[in-house]
Formats: C-alpha cells, sequence, structure tokens
C-alpha cells in the first residue's frame, strides 16, 4: 500500500510502498477514501525538516540543551550518531482520515462502516477505536475529511465557554479559523474574524462573520471597538500561526474586562503584565482535540472517560462536528481548494507553498486492490540466502534496533533477510536503508526457511511468545533484554530451546565491551574473591510509561538493570549464590520508587558485590561506573570511556574516544558462532541464571 512520508532530516516528502500494518486489539483498520492535508501544521513540518541544522536547533532550544547534555556524558561520536538517528526517523504525514471499516471487531465498528479518524495520509491505516467516529449517511467522505480539524477548532472555542449573544474575535481565518466561525455562529455568537488574506476573508464573510482584512489597512482594534459597542468583545480566539508578540497584545487590548483568551495557532508569547492584569483577563492554550489527547490510558488502551463527568472527549467532538456538518450547520465544500489523487502527493504538497491553499483533498479511489492489504514488500529483488548460514531476521525496528542492533548485525556480516514491524513504516525504511530482503507486517514472515536466526527487538513482553515461535520453527534466537518478564516464560524458552538444540542469546553487550575484556583478562589472574560496586545514573522515566508497566515492560530492573545483574556475573565468573535488595521508601514525592535501588548480590567463590541503580539522578553526571576491588588493586571504569587501574603491575588506563559499550562485538560474537555452529558466546546456563535472577530481584523490590 501507499503512505506518505517526510524526512525530517532534509524535509523530503515522499510516497512509498509499505506493508499493510497489522490488526491490533482495541484499534481499527481503515481502507481509506479521502484525506485531508492540514495545511499549517504539514507546512510547519515539511519547513522544519528542510530547515539547516541552525535552524533546527534555534527551533527548539530545550533539545539543544539536551544534546549539550549528553556530549558531556556519552561524547562527541555516539551523540551525533543518536541525533542523526532520530532525524532520519521516517515521520507519517497527516491526521484527518476517512474510510470504511476493514477490521474492527473487538472495537464496536462494523466492518464496511464509514468512520473518520485521526489516521495518516496512507490507503490502509490502523488507528485506536477512542479516536474514530462514524459518519452520519448525511456527510460525504470530503466533507467528513475536515471532521479532525474541526474538533480542533471545537476544543478552542468549549474552553471559551460562549453563551448565546456574545461577541469573539477570530484571529487567523486559516481551516481552523474559518470553521471556528462557523461552529460559534451556530452556538449563537456574534464573529468577528480578522486575517491578512482577502479571499479568506470573504470565506469568513459567507459564514457570517463580519471580518477586519488587514491587507487593505483596516484596523482591527477599532473594528473591534465598534463591533462590541465599545465594551471590549467577551472574547478571543487565535487560530493565526506568527512569531510576533504583537497578537496577544492586541487580542489583550480588544477584550473586556475579564474578557478570555484561548490560542490555539501559534504565536509569539511574551506577554505583557499590564494588558492581563488591568482586565483580570483569561488566557489558556487548547490542546488539540480535545480531553483525552496524549492520554495513553484514553488514546493507546482505549480507555474511555465517564460520559457524565467527562462530556466531550476527542472523540465525541468528533461526533459533535459530523453532526453539525450533518445538520447544515458547518459547511466545508467552500473550503476546498485542491484535489489530487493520492498518486499525485508530490504535487499535492507543492500547494503547500501557495499561501492561498486551504483544504487539499487527497483521492484514494484509484489505488490497486491488490496490492492494498500486503504484508509485505519486497526491498531487494536479487537477494538470495538459501545456501548460507547467519540468515538474520528483525522483529523490531525502533530506535535502538534501528540505531545499534541492525548495523551492528550487518556489519558483522550477517545476510539480513526480512525486517518486521507491526505497523511497516520503520520496517520498510529501514530495511532499505540496511539492505534487507524485504519488510513485513507479519511474524511469520521472519520465520520462513530464509531465515536460519532471529533477532527480538520488540516491547518486553512480546519477547518470551516470540522467542518460542522462533525455537519451534528450528531458529537461533538474540533477544534484545530481557530475555522474559517471569519464571513461567523463562522456563518455557529453556525447554524450546533444548528441544530446538539452537542458541539463545541475550543482547548483555556490557560484558563485550573493550574495557570489560580487559578487565576480565586482569582479574582471571586474580585468584582471590572480589567485591564489586556499580552505578547506573539511569535517569528519570515517567511512571505512565510502557516500560515502568509490570505487564508490558517489566519495570525498570528486569529492563535494564539486569545488565549490570550480567556483568557482575561474567567479571565474577562464579555462579550466583544469594541477593538481596531494598528500594527507596514510599513517599509523596516520588511516584516509581523500584527504580531507585541497592542490589547486593554474592557468588559461590566468596565475591559479592553491590548494584546502584539510581533513576533521580542529574544527567549532568556520568551514566555508568563500574569499580572491582581485588587483591590490594582496584580497577575503575567510567561511563565505558575511560578505565583507570590503581595497583596494578603493568596496567594504569586505558582510555577511548568515544564510548564503547560492546554492541558490535557482542553482535560480532553471536553470528561468527551462528556460522561456525559452535557454542553460544555466553553459556546458555548463564543466559538463563540471570533471567531468572533479575525476574527475583524485581519481585522482591515490588513485595
Amino acid at each position: 500500500m501507499k503512505q506518505i512520508l517526510q524526512n525530517l532530516a532534509n524535509g523530503e516528502t515522499s510516497l512509498v510502498d509499505v506493508p499493510c500494518p497489522k490488526a491490533k486489539n482495541g484499534n481499527v483498520l481503515i481502507k481509506t477514501t479521502k484525506s485531508l492535508v492540514s495545511v499549517g501544521t504539514e507546512r510547519m513540518l515539511v519547513d522544519f525538516g528542510k530547515a539547516g541544522w541552525i535552524e533546527k536547533a534555534r527551533s527548539q532550544p530545550d533539545k539543544v540543551k539536551m544534546v549539550l547534555e549528553k556530549v558531556k556524558t556519552d561524547g562527541l561520536s555516539a551523540t551525533y550518531d543518536a541525533v542523526k538517528s532520530k532525524l532520519d526517523q521516517p515521520l507519517p504525514l497527516g491526521y484527518c482520515n476517512v474510510g470504511t471499516v476493514l477490521d474492527g471487531s473487538d472495537t464496536g465498528f462494523e466492518v464496511g462502516t464509514r468512520v473518520v479518524s485521526n489516521g495518516n495520509h496512507a490507503e490502509v491505516v490502523r488507528v485506536p477505536k477512542n479516536l474514530v467516529a462514524a459518519i452520519p449517511d448525511e456527510v460525504d467522505d470530503e466533507s467528513a475529511s475536515f471532521t479532525v480539524l474541526g474538533a480542533i477548532a471545537m476544543q478552542g472555542i468549549r474552553l471559551i465557554k460562549p453563551t448565546l449573544g456574545e461577541t469573539v474575535v477570530v484571529t487567523g481565518l486559516g481551516l481552523i479559523g474559518l470553521l471556528a466561525v462557523q461552529i460559534l455562529k451556530a452556538n449563537g455568537c456574534r464573529v468577528l474574524g480578522i486575517d491578512f488574506d482577502s479571499a479568506k476573508c470573504e470565506l469568513a464573510k459567507q459564514f457570517g462573520a463580519e471580518v477586519v482584512d488587514l491587507s487593505k489597512g483596516e484596523d482591527a482594534l477599532v473594528a473591534a471597538e465598534a463591533f462590541s459597542r465599545g465594551r471590549g468583545v467577551d472574547a478571543v480566539l487565535i487560530t493565526a500561526s506568527s512569531k510576533s508578540n504583537d497578537i496577544m497584545h492586541q487580542a489583550a487590548t480588544m477584550c473586556r474586562k475579564r474578557g478570555r483568551i484561548v490560542l490555539v495557532g501559534v504565536v509569539g508569547l511574551e506577554l505583557s503584565r499590564a494588558d492581563f492584569y488591568e482586565k483580570e483577563l483569561t488566557f489558556q492554550v487548547s490542546c488539540s482535540y480535545g480531553p483525552g489527547r496524549y492520554d495513553e490510558e484514553y488514546e493507546d488502551k482505549g480507555k474511555d472517560y465517564p460520559f457524565a463527568f467527562v462530556r466531550w472527549t476527542e472523540q465525541r467532538n468528533f461526533e459533535a462536528i459530523l453532526d453539525l456538518m450533518a445538520s447544515g450547520a458547518v459547511n466545508v465544500k467552500p473550503l476546498v481548494s485542491h484535489r489530487f489523487a493520492i498518486d499525485d502527493a508530490k504535487a499535492a504538497y507543492e500547494k503547500l507553498d501557495d499561501r492561498a491553499s486551504l483544504g487539499i483533498v487527497l483521492d484514494y479511489s484509484k489505488t490497486n486492490a491488490a496490492d492494498l492489504t500486503k504484508a509485505t514488500v519486497a526491498l531487494n529483488e536479487q537477494a538470495s540466502f538459501a545456501t548460507s548460514k547467519g540468515n538474520v531476521a528483525f522483529i523490531g525496528g525502533g530506535n535502538y534496533a534501528s540505531r545499534v542492533l541492525i548495523p551492528a548485525f550487518k556489519n558483522a556480516g550477517a545476510n539480513l533477510t526480512s525486517i518486521v514491524t507491526s505497523g511497516g513504516i520503520s520496517a520498510v525504511h529501514h530495511g532499505k536503508k540496511n539492505g534487507f530482503a524485504n519488510a513485513s507486517t507479519e511474524m511469520e514472515q521472519a520465520l520462513d526457511n530464509n531465515t536460519d536466526t532471529v533477532v527480538i527487538a520488540t516491547q518486553h513482553n512480546l519477547h518470551a511468545s516470540q522467542a518460542i515461535a522462533a525455537l519451534e520453527k528450528g531458529k537461533h534466537v538474540f533477544v534484545e533484554k530481557p530475555l522474559a518478564l517471569n519464571h513461567v516464560e523463562i522456563d518455557a524458552i529453556e525447554a524450546a530451546q533444548q528441544a530446538a538444540n539452537t542458541m539463545v542469546m541475550v543482547g548483555y553487550n556490557r560484558r563485550f565491551a573493550p574495557h570489560v575484556q580487559k578487565m576480565k583478562a586482569l582479574l582471571e589472574k586474580k585468584a582471590a574473591p572480589k567485591t564489586f560496586i556499580m552505578t547506573m545514573n539511569a535517569g528519570d522515566i515517567p511512571a505512565d510509561h510502557w516500560t515502568q508497566d509490570p505487564a508490558v515492560g517489566g519495570g525498570r530492573i528486569i529492563g535494564e538493570a539486569c545488565h549490570y545483574i550480567d556483568l557482575m556475573r561474567f567479571l565474577a565468573g562464579s555462579k550466583i549464590k544469594s541477593f538481596s535488595a531494598i528500594k527507596m521508601g514510599e513517599n509523596d514525592y516520588v511516584a516509581v520508587t523500584e527504580d531507585k535501588a541497592i542490589i547486593t548480590i554474592t557468588f559461590e567463590d566468596g565475591s559479592v558485590g553491590s548494584i546502584h541503580y539510581f533513576a533521580n539522578g542529574g544527567k549532568s553526571f556520568p551514566k555508568e561506573r563500574v569499580e572491582v576491588f581485588c587483591d590490594d588493586a582496584v580497577l575503575q571504569l567510567d561511563n565505558f570511556r575511560k578505565l583507570t587501574g590503581f595497583g596494578w603491575k603493568g596496567f594504569s588506563k586505558m582510555n577511548l574516544w568515544s564510548q564503547d559499550k560492546g554492541q558490535a562485538a557482542c553482535s560480532q560474537a553471536f553470528i561468527n558462532a551462528v556460522k561456525a555452529g559452535g557454542v553460544s558466546p555466553i553459556p546458555q546456563y548463564e543466559i538463563f541464571e540471570v533471567a531468572r535472577v533479575s525476574v527475583d530481584i524485581a519481585e522482591q523490590l515490588r513485595n
């Protein structure tokens, strides 16, 4: 199927063949008939992509600060690679989609139902059920494509709380502004529209507004004074896009005492205290299309807010706009300025540079039905891997997989067969970039006969089932940590591995880091037990992030501290005998306490160590430190860049220009073992030992 993507690094907009997204519980699979280009938002994204590095930095100073902090801890090279990778991610454009339901069995939407959603510009989209609304029979598909923009306007108006007969100014008569004019008129308000574009002012007049045409030198303040009969307007809705602070000053000046200002657009916000103080004005920024926006529980997990307590949500705002269209109170036909077939997407986006453009509608009526629901797209027709070992498929193509694992396996000499992701976009992008034979949204594609090895880099709760499926097909398996989330899953993986007699490897890369290999070589000359102090300044992750969910991410001890459990096991060279763990006490200031923990581990040879896993430290402090005390000598490793020896004969330091946590060496060792048919680089019993201890420690901290 076809989808419009944008490259944030250079602003290039392209129409790409991608696999059809896989059906997913709680989501609606929709065959698109129409979609609307949001001229303001999408022009801003394209302009950002086309901007140079300096312009990008100036537009996002908060991100620049984060980059500078990362340089201090990880080094310039690692930071540059991370930023470059972030900008390289393909961005799906569009959020105003209309189509018919292909699959929605557990959502209440029947197959064939006409629906509107915030889906992208693609022939098939997958959208969470709370962001989908059925279209009334009275509303055609083209009109319905304006629903999401209408909901944005409506949410701003709801924040104003207008009453019958009030005077409201709409500053900025783009698509959202013109929709707002109609909604306000339907609400019984008198409306004054302001814009520099005469054509848009004429449209506002058609919808019943009085207008101020700034291109003709008309004075907005004088007009507002007369419009409000000298009392000041009741409210101002700002739907304009400008860097100027004058718009906010103008809004405050034309308001009556205790007037209301709501910002829907993007304008300069250097406010004058006097403007707001003397009149006791209310100012609020509107968030997209209503309550539920950016709430993972509502949007992704489908948990609706109680109707009696949250009358208007994103979905219910969609429905309200559609009802206004059905009744004729909102008419979007005059707002359509251009129509293009999806195949002409490039020409459509060239119209963004035409400031006279309004509604640019994309039509999907001529799509190829045979290609529409294909789950696999060929990327390299000449690829042939049938006779060699090391044919590797990837399941998952997120940031770590694309930035670290895929390049590492490619450089290690792996033959990259299939890359599988749920949505398909990242599979195509990273598949083309790295030479995969095909991209798919079906996991079975990764398990075909051309593949002998599967890399699993998905959400943690999927690792066990995907690993078992690969093992049952006789594949070697590399699982990006953790191996699994509980003992039942670990036992099942171990049984499948023994039955298949293939390798299971977990991405415990730190033991392969050059500094750690040097430490291991030095420590092997010491027969005495060791003591360890390992500190991970992990950084905060919000409590609602998926990694913090015990059922999805398993928590940060299982998901990340397992690295240090394995590292200590490797350096000790002895089986884990016992462990204990304590966490920060429950308090009123910190939502998650188990990621601020001290873990103590003892080993059968007498060695002992503590892992300090702290998520409450500052980013300016190094992220990782490893200290080993043994036989009158000490080794100290700082952030995998600098190793210092104290009291070691013949060794004092080992420094690298850039951080190396061993990812490349880990992947190389695994691929070498696959091709040689040899032994796993990490003994299988250590893989399962560390996995079980990690789960036990996490459970102890929770209980």
